[in-house]
Parts: C-alpha cells; sequence; structure tokens
C-alpha cells in the first residue's frame, strides 16, 4: 500500500498520547480504578504506550489488558472462513472498574461495538471509555469516542494506517488511497 501522506509522526504520535493519558487522569479524578485494554492489534501497543504516559506523570502502575474481538465482530462470516485469533489476555478483575478501551482508529463504530459486548462478556465495568489516536469519520453506530489524538478527516476511498514500532518498524500515522491498495 502506497502512503500519500504522513498524517502524524513519532513526536505526534507521543504528544497526542501524552494528551490522551493527561485527559484519562483528570477526567477519571485520578487512576485508582482505571484499567486499560487495547484491542488486538495495534490498540494494545497503543494502550501500553499511554500506562507509560500515566505512570510518568501519576507514579502509578495502570494494568493494561489485551482484548482480541474477532468472534465478536458483526462481519465475521465475511471476513474468512478461518479468521485469525489473536487471542484475549486480561489478568485482573474487571467488574467495578473504569475500563478505558484504547485503539487506533474509530471509523464505523463496529469495533467498539464488539469490543464493548466482548468486556461485558468478562465482567460488569463500573463504566467503559474510549480512547482512539485517530477519529477518521464516517460512523455507522451511534459511538463517540472519549479521548481522541486527532480527528482526521477522509473519504470512504482512504485509509488511515496507524504504524507502530511493535508491528511496523516504526511509528507513524498515513494516509492510503484504497484504490492503490487494491493495485498493489
Amino acid at each position: 500500500m502506497v502512503d500519500k501522506a504522513e498524517i502524524m509522526d513519532e513526536n505526534a504520535m507521543n504528544r497526542a498520547l501524552t494528551r490522551i493519558a493527561h485527559e484519562i487522569v483528570e477526567k477519571n479524578k485520578g487512576v485508582d480504578n482505571v484499567v486499560l485494554i487495547g484491542i488486538q492489534r495495534r490498540g494494545v501497543p497503543l494502550a501500553r504506550w499511554i500506562s507509560r504516559k500515566i505512570r510518568e506523570v501519576e507514579g502509578s502502575d495502570i494494568p493494561v489488558g489485551i482484548l482480541d474481538i474477532t468472534l465478536y465482530r458483526d462481519d465475521l462470516s465475511l471476513l474468512s472462513e478461518h479468521p485469525v485469533i489473536n487471542g484475549t489476555r486480561i489478568d485482573f478483575v474487571i467488574t467495578g472498574k473504569s475500563v478505558v478501551l484504547v485503539d487506533d482508529v474509530i471509523f464505523t463504530g463496529r469495533t467498539v461495538r464488539a469490543a464493548i459486548d466482548a468486556v461485558m462478556d468478562l465482567g460488569r465495568p463500573k463504566l467503559i471509555q474510549l480512547a482512539v489516536l485517530i477519529d477518521r469519520g464516517h460512523r455507522e453506530l451511534p459511538i463517540r469516542p472519549d479521548f481522541v489524538g486527532k480527528n482526521v478527516p477522509t473519504s470512504r476511498n482512504e485509509v488511515v494506517n496507524v504504524k507502530v514500532k511493535e508491528f511496523d518498524g516504526v511509528n507513524a500515522v498515513t494516509i492510503s488511497d484504497i484504490r492503490e491498495a487494491v493495485r498493489h
């Protein structure tokens, strides 16, 4: 896929995630009851990044869980006959906690809906909040993030690519044309 523009470099991502970390602390009046859950795949390293930022500010370690929403997707039958399961790992109780779901990009809202279903199967949180690095619009469900790194208006013919060192060797956010992706 050919990138047509870089939206954020590593420094811009760091600033956005630092701001999100501060907003999470402020909105929750501290972090005593807060847990972060990254949505597989790129939401996980972003959740860990936010957790490190919160530790720098508050001096507290925030539990970070990993959530795989594959089997909760409403388009599972369209994805693949054999979907890839990356695994859920949440080593803490979520009942009564303020859960912050972390994802890279919010688009239609369907991934978040699936994540909420998955979380509710694991316990009954006090509340669920949503942190995303990029909000690209085009919602199909009435879902709005509580914390946004950057709003990026896009067309439906574009793809927002959040790249993280853990998977891509670089931290950056780019935009590509979907037609270019099909050609390559």
